[in-house]
């Protein structure tokens, strides 16, 4: 009885205690979720660059390639303007035209006795010699542009690791801290309130300079997926249990699209690859941002410790014996 006494007297106190000595519930989470940031903190920059129609993404009706932004793309671009189309299309005519005049010279109606000619030294030669003068003019600059897309970039690149997943992608930046970000698609409502174009913007974009070599670097960890970006006339196929390596170099900033190429699941077509490229001052400040460093930016140098702290001596053990 004496107990239960004790116990219904403190719940009293309790009650008609001051409020002041309580802490208001919301005062204590408000003061909990509010993060600590010091005034050295690298001030978080969003990525601000509003996307350009018809720069950097597909538009409607459109049969053409994307305008190029590398020099690799330019090339690229160049061969498929002023090299395979002519050649494409000339084959082409020559071609009717021959089935045209075959057919109309050699009709039973004009020809009723059929010839017998079973050898011809000057075609023979001709339909052997022109391709393979078509192979060589077409060759010479397709063997040079594949060797420029996967040349070894110089020492001054800066290397972006895309891995893919089912199905997102995420990247590390070995050369500025090895810092990771997660990119996931964004929901078509939310891509059309930022302008952007649906299923192939992302929540996160990768953050790239201009003027500087990229090396890129793709892998996988689940299936066989592929890095692919029309304007900068790169793909790249992201291997699971190997890395391939890829290069290029930004000429313009801009936002630029692109997605996975290959068939990778059930949700291969909702995993788009957002890039937008920026000054190299703003990717500075960028990777800042993120927690990381410039590639061969020097080490901060230690604090060094205070003068008090360093002439304090540990007591001996035998001083503190009672």
């Amino acid at each position: 009885m004496k107990t239960i006494f004790k116990t219904g007297l403190l719940a009293f106190g309790l009650i008609l205690a001051p409020a002041s000595l309580a802490q208001p519930a919301s005062t204590a989470v408000t003061e909990t979720s509010a993060p600590t940031v010091s005034a050295d903190a690298p001030v978080v920059l969003p990525a601000v660059t509003a996307p350009v129609a018809g720069v950097g993404q597909p538009v409607p009706g459109g049969l053409g390639i994307q305008p190029q932004v590398t020099p690799n793309g330019r090339s690229a671009l160049w061969m498929h303007d002023a090299l395979l189309m002519p050649i494409i299309v000339i084959i082409s005519l020559v071609v009717l035209a021959l089935l045209l005049w075959a057919s109309f010279r050699y009709r039973r109606a004009a020809n009723p006795v059929a010839s017998k000619t079973a050898h011809n030294t000057t075609i023979e030669v001709l339909w052997t010699l022109l391709p393979v003068l078509i192979l060589v003019a077409i060759s010479i600059p397709s063997i040079s542009l594949l060797a420029a897309q996967y040349k070894p970039p110089g020492k001054d690149a800066i290397t972006l690791k895309a891995i893919g997943n089912q199905w997102y992608w995420s990247y590390e930046y070995p050369d500025n801290g090895g810092f990771e970000i997660t990119a996931n698609m964004l929901p078509d409502a939310e891509a059309k309130k930022r302008g952007e174009p649906r299923m192939l913007a992302t929540d996160n974009r990768v953050v790239l300079p201009v003027g500087v070599p990229i090396r890129l670097l793709t892998t996988s960890n689940d299936v066989i997926h592929a890095w692919a970006i029309p304007a900068f006339w790169t793909q790249m196929d992201a291997v699971p249990g190997r890395i391939n390596e890829a290069s290029f170099t930004i000429e313009k900033t801009g936002v630029y699209y692109g997605q996975c190429n290959q068939i990778c699941g059930a949700r291969h077509a909702y995993m788009p690859i957002t890039v937008e490229a920026v000054s190299q001052e703003q990717f500075a400040l960028w990777v800042a941002s993120k927690g990381g460093t410039m590639k061969g930016a020097k080490p901060t140098a230690p604090a060094a410790a205070p003068a008090s702290t360093a002439s304090v001596s540990p007591a001996p053990i035998a001083a503190t014996k009672s």
